[in-house]
């Protein structure tokens, strides 16, 4: 069964990404990319969420909707597709 975890995540002025969860007391995860980042997140959540329902017989988070919106983001530099596709430079 599939539960919400709702993250934020920011990125540090060392560079590297932090997420953290008012849902999940306890949830601290850093990576050097937001994937990286959500895939520890999801693997901390996840030892977290066992081990609270272990203790205290229960999992306190919603169920995953049929529907929900999500966030995708995209990492890429456009600039440089605009320029190949245009034959110019982004920069000119």
């Amino acid at each position: 069964m599939e539960r919400v975890v709702n993250l934020h995540i920011e990125k540090l002025p060392e560079g590297v990404y932090l997420a953290t969860s008012d849902d999940v007391q306890g949830l601290i995860a850093q990576g050097r990319t937001i994937q990286e980042t959500i895939e520890i997140a999801h693997d901390v959540a996840k030892k977290l969420l066992e081990a609270q329902a272990e203790r205290d017989g229960e999992f306190p988070l919603p169920q995953a909707a049929e529907s929900f919106d999500y966030p995708l983001i995209v990492n890429g530099c456009w600039g440089s597709l605009e320029a190949s596709a245009t034959g110019r430079s982004s920069s000119a």
